[in-house]
């Protein structure tokens, strides 16, 4: 028979206040022997918390969700690994949900934690979303913005990458190269990231006296199967490209691939830069040059902001948006 806080209380000699505040670590003021006593107890019985009971009375369920679109991305597991070690450390637990860049299956994952009265939510959205939730109340939950930035109800923090900078300089590095005529296959231009990539890129040309042509901006998906049908779109409709700059790895590695199916030589016909920097991009052939985002870095920061505010009711002096640095990985590809 499982046993309770009372009768613990009453095997210790002290009140279920004391043994309560042990249970949930707020016993400063507690001496070192009741606590050892009571820890005792709870030890020789095992006893288990109820956690949700636990929650109604502390408001908190010491539990993070974590809702990425596509955990196949291999830049995802890295920044989940991010948020996880943060919440570990902090004492919270994580709960992950991939929602496949589908709409639907977001909504019914963050109406499913909101019921679990989870503590908040670190969100990255579908590429497909272009507004907010139109069934659900975020007003209660906090939500911290990663990766993909968006006008969002119940949004407290952000963090994000300067996607507009690392584009410019890895498209100004092809350019320095003498590459020319750089084609840009993205993903779908309908988040704020894909937007600040082809800003860049954009902005890149026109410094350097080139004329911006759309013939060359391919947007369709962040996975690698539009690589493929990017390259070949470019080849049927006889396009004179010399390099291609992707809006992840993903994309970049199945380009390389096409271009080879192709017979073109990387780099010496075509050059490729991805974006990303995922763990694969060093182990193809060529390596790929690409922009590292700081990806495990985000997804530990959006944790730390988001339980300083959890844990900080006031909220003064807390930094609700970052936005990182990228980085320049120059490899063989280029």
């Amino acid at each position: 028979m499982k046993i309770t806080i009372k009768e613990i209380a009453k095997m210790a000699g002290v009140s279920t206040a004391t043994v309560s505040k042990i249970l949930n670590k707020k016993d400063k003021n507690i001496s070192d022997s009741t606590r050892q006593k009571v820890l005792g107890i709870v030890k020789e019985h095992n006893y288990i918390p109820n956690t949700i009971a636990r929650s109604l009375v502390t408001r908190q369920t010491k539990t993070i969700g974590l809702v990425i679109p596509d955990i196949a991305n291999p830049f995802f597991p890295e920044l989940a690994r991010g948020a996880e070690d943060k919440a570990n450390e902090s004492g919270y637990n994580i709960i992950f949900c991939n929602t496949d860049d589908n709409i639907e299956k977001e909504e019914k994952y963050i109406n499913m934690l909101i019921e679990k009265m989870i503590d908040g939510i670190i969100f990255t959205q579908s590429a497909k979303r272009t507004m907010g939730f139109k069934n659900l109340n975020l007003r209660s939950t906090p939500i911290v913005l990663i990766d993909r930035d968006m006008e969002l109800e119940g949004v407290v923090g952000k963090v994000l990458v300067d996607n507009f900078a690392g584009a410019y300089e890895g498209v100004s590095y092809l350019l320095d190269k003498g590459y020319r005529k750089i084609a840009f296959i993205t993903g779908a231009l309908t988040t704020d990231t894909s937007v600040n990539r082809l800003n860049g890129y954009k902005n890149a040309l026109i410094d350097f006296g080139i004329l911006y042509d759309d013939e060359y901006v391919l947007a369709g998906e962040y996975k690698s199967e539009w690589g493929f049908k990017a390259i070949e779109q470019l080849v049927n409709k006889e396009t004179d490209f010399d390099a291609v700059f992707c809006g992840n790895d993903l994309i970049a590695l199945s380009v390389i691939k096409a271009l080879k199916n192709y017979g073109k030589a990387i780099p010496e016909d075509v050059g490729v830069l991805g974006f990303d920097d995922i763990y694969m991009s060093k182990f193809i052939e060529p390596e790929l040059s690409t922009i590292r985002q700081p990806n495990y870095e985000m997804g530990y920061k959006a944790v730390e902001i988001l339980i300083n505010i959890l844990e900080n009711p006031t909220g003064k002096n807390i930094e609700r948006k970052l936005v990182l640095n990228t980085e320049l990985i120059i490899r063989k590809s280029t």
